[in-house]
């Protein structure tokens, strides 16, 4: 099978969890390679319907390795309550099927904090953070200032590491939020009883990536959000913190040399977005309200209402540009079923002229969507396996999308199980 990324084409919420739980059965690992637990990756199969926030999606695959790279946001106290969650459910979890890289840097209780502080600081001018903590995760990792997991095999070290940290953070806490200060002990027990609980997952995954590498295993790198909310592609500042991409994903695995021989490409039939930013295609009033609501268009991880529109391929096209897809995952087609006319945006107008091409993030604001309508299928396609058993409607909707694109729609998704796909 080679290598492949799993990734997201647009805002995120494309259905990549579902995806990753259907292809892992031809991988033998499945490596979260950035992002932490700000985002859900829905999962649907015969053991029930699961919103996975740091676990990788092929942890229900019996046989599979599972791996939480170096660029992952590790929050120990959320990832361990997902842990037990899931294996209420019956789905077994141990070091032998999910390894966390020692390289990885955890997530305090500080950031989670300080993100809620700044969303609050900022008001009317937030960015819709979903208050997990990434934003300031990320920018301690890049001003050197965060705890690796490899260090709870060093207590010593790490608790000289946490006071020194502490004293650092304490004066941000303080000085410019008015905050109460973190205590040192409160720290200490917290990471003694999650370090505990999760040491025996630690490793050094960059050698174990290498000897599956050597071995001839195959690997998919399973991303987070879509290539819209990239920090330096995406729709800027209204971003996340990390690089969402497929380029990223031998980097933040830690497997840097890493050859991706394919890139799946997750798209839904109608466009959704989680949090603020522009979003061009938007709609409001009664006709998001049912879009919504036949989707079921609600976070994974927040239950925030998303935002809803018509598919737009301006964006869409970008995002298969960026993550140099090679082939799609066209989801919840069947959702689009009670349109009797399906609008879709084939252009912005932006500064009064028309452009296929997504523009920089400031003209954003300004720009309105194009759009053409095309007709509905009008029946429920969720029972259909076979490509050539879809609606004429619905078949040429699909491949309206593929040619405005660019790239080849392989997978098509007609409900949440996981086997409700079309493979053409």
């Amino acid at each position: 099978m080679g290598n492949a990324a799993i990734v997201g084409i647009n805002w995120g919420d494309e259905g990549k969890g579902r995806m990753v739980d259907l292809l892992a059965q031809d991988y033998d690992v499945v490596v979260r390679y950035q992002g932490g637990g700000n985002a859900g990756h829905t999962v649907e199969n015969e053991r029930g319907k699961f919103a996975l926030h740091l676990l990788p999606s092929g942890i229900f695959r019996p046989g599979v390795r599972n791996v939480l790279g170096n660029g992952v946001a590790l929050d120990p106290e959320n990832l361990w309550k997902e842990i037990e969650d899931l294996r209420a459910s019956g789905v077994p979890i141990g070091p032998e099927n999910l390894s966390i890289s020692d390289r990885a840097s955890l997530l305090l209780p500080w950031h989670r904090r300080l993100d809620g502080l700044e969303e609050g600081r900022l008001g009317d001018r937030r960015y819709g953070s979903t208050r997990q903590g990434i934003a300031p995760f990320y920018s301690d990792k890049f001003q050197k200032k965060t705890v690796l997991a490899g260090e709870l095999f060093y207590p010593e070290r790490l608790r000289r590491h946490l006071t020194e940290l502490l004293e650092w953070k304490n004066l941000t806490l303080t000085g410019v939020y008015g905050a109460q200060p973190e205590d040192l002990e409160a720290l200490l027990a917290w990471i003694e009883d999650y370090g505990a609980k999760l040491r025996p997952f630690v490793r050094d995954t960059g050698a174990l990536l290498r000897q599956a590498q050597a071995a001839g295993k195959s690997i998919l790198f399973e991303a987070q959000l879509g290539a819209l909310r990239d920090i330096d592609f995406g729709i800027h500042p209204y971003t996340t913190s990390s690089n969402v991409i497929a380029a990223y994903a031998p980097v933040g695995s830690g497997l840097p040399g890493a050859k991706l021989d394919q890139v799946v490409g997750v798209v839904k039939a109608y466009s959704t977005c989680v949090g603020e930013g522009p979003f061009v295609t938007e709609w409001s009033g009664p006709e998001a309200e049912r879009l919504r609501a036949e989707g079921h268009e609600y976070g994974a991880k927040t239950g925030r209402p998303r935002r809803v529109g018509a598919l737009d391929l301006v964006a869409t096209r970008y995002g298969v540009q960026l993550q140099a897809a090679t082939a799609l995952a066209l989801t919840k087609l069947d959702v689009l079923s009670y349109l009797d006319e399906i609008p879709v945006c084939v252009k912005y107008l932006v500064d009064g002229r028309e452009t296929e091409d997504f523009p920089f993030p400031a003209a954003l604001d300004a720009a309105q969507p194009v759009c053409v309508t095309v007709p509905g299928w009008k029946q429920d396609i969720r029972d259909v396996r076979r490509w050539e058993d879809l609606p004429q409607a619905a078949r040429d909707y699909v491949l309206l999308v593929e040619r405005a694109v660019g790239c080849p729609i392989r997978y098509v998704s007609v409900g949440p199980e996981r086997d409700s796909i079309i493979l053409r």
